[in-house]
């Protein structure tokens, strides 16, 4: 495993766990598995474990598997305030003392202020004394080093990041999103202070990988050094000694090995020119077929109203890959057979997931736009039909 050094020139992997997408077991996390997973990578080097307040069991799951495999001194654990929810100083000490409680441990070795979105969501953090609570969470030792994680343009990142002496960052970034999001603009400016970044969504929830086009996959596959989409997309970003550790939500011991495979043998500076105009068709090939820039993250979910807004964008999207009648059956046979109903129709536009997407996405008439593609009225007729013999 390589390893590039935090602000205070502690190791840092370069492939680090990324939490949020532990494999589910009916309701509840797979705990024997996720174990198998986590195991596998710390034995491989991976000593950076990212989860968050919001994840859905993910820092229960974490601190119990540390706990029982006594491997939590081995690992640095990252986890996030959800900043979007405190109304009060005694909101941060409840919320940090559950944290804790959940995984199992005295001290978080990176905390990040989650999702700051502009300089007023510091700022009203701020207000609630929350630069006081750090020092003194500082001191004790129960927090390591603070950060912040990031979804917004570039200007604004780089005023927050100018705003308090952060010791590390964490911003989605891509190939996809060079010059979106905070971009490299913002990964060269955190670099220029001497912050360490860590990515998150690497592969753009999977997009990169499982959805590329048709005529992506051939230009990979003409790749002469035959790399995967998967390692491409992780090499180009390896290749930037700005960046310090790239989040994988790995879910198998497959993608563990191969992962940490990577990040062991990549090195900064190995792309070439050749590299770089391949990654280049690729990015055009992509944008020419996408329709909605979702990365799947979860952050607009639970809809109050049921909708299952990732899947929509998806299919939405898959008309574009795959083809609309593809698509749609794909569409019809995950969401339309099911129980309880989830489709864009019963969206009331309440805006409570657009105040929530970290893409800014206008969820609410990229919704509309979604159903029309996916459920003409035949595939609407069909599906009622379909739920009514399977579901009776």
């Amino acid at each position: 495993m390589n390893y590039r050094e935090d602000k205070h020139g502690e190791p840092i992997s370069l492939l680090g766990f990324g939490c949020m997408r532990f494999t589910k077991k009916g309701n509840s996390i797979d705990l024997d598995k996720a174990e198998s997973e986590l195991r596998a990578a710390i034995d491989a080097g991976v000593n950076y474990l990212d989860t968050a307040y919001i994840y859905p069991g993910s820092e229960a799951a974490l601190g119990e598997i540390l706990s029982r495999s006594g491997l939590r001194d081995k690992v640095n654990i990252a986890t996030k305030l959800p900043g979007y929810m405190i109304k009060s100083t005694k909101s941060i000490e409840k919320h940090f003392q559950e944290q804790l409680t959940r995984l199992r441990t005295d001290h978080i070795d990176y905390y990040l202020m989650h999702m700051l979105t502009d300089l007023q969501s510091w700022e009203k953090l701020c207000e609630l004394g929350i630069k006081d609570w750090i020092d003194e969470k500082k001191k004790s030792g129960a927090i390591r080093n603070i950060g912040f994680s990031f979804h917004g343009n570039s200007d604004r990142f780089i005023r927050i990041l100018d705003a308090y002496d952060w010791e590390f960052c964490q911003i989605q970034y891509n190939y996809l999103d060079e010059t979106t999001q905070a971009g490299v603009k913002g990964l060269k400016a955190a670099a220029q202070k001497g912050i360490p970044v860590i990515i998150m969504e690497p592969l753009r929830g999977g997009k990169l990988v499982n959805m590329l086009p048709e005529k992506a996959k051939e230009v990979i596959d003409n790749d002469p050094k035959k790399r995967t989409p998967a390692e491409l997309a992780l090499r180009w970003l390896w290749n930037q000694p700005e960046v310090t550790c790239v989040l994988s939500g790995m879910n198998s011991i497959e993608m563990v090995k191969e992962n940490c495979r990577i990040a062991s043998e990549v090195r900064e500076g190995e792309f070439t020119e050749e590299d770089f105009a391949m990654i280049s068709r690729i990015r055009e090939i992509i944008r020419e077929t996408t329709k909605v820039g979702c990365t799947a993250c979860g952050y607009c979910m639970p809809c109050p109203q049921g909708v299952d807004i990732p899947a929509a964008f998806r299919y939405y999207n898959e008309t574009m890959i795959s083809g609309k009648k593809s698509a749609r059956f794909e569409y019809a046979q995950s969401v339309g057979i099911r129980k309880e109903k989830s489709f864009p129709t019963q969206c009331v536009g309440c805006g409570k997931c657009e105040s929530h997407c970290p893409q800014s996405i206008p969820i609410i008439q990229e919704l509309k736009n979604a159903n029309k593609a996916l459920r003409p009225w035949y595939y609407r007729i069909g599906t009622a039909v379909a739920s009514r013999f399977m579901l009776n």
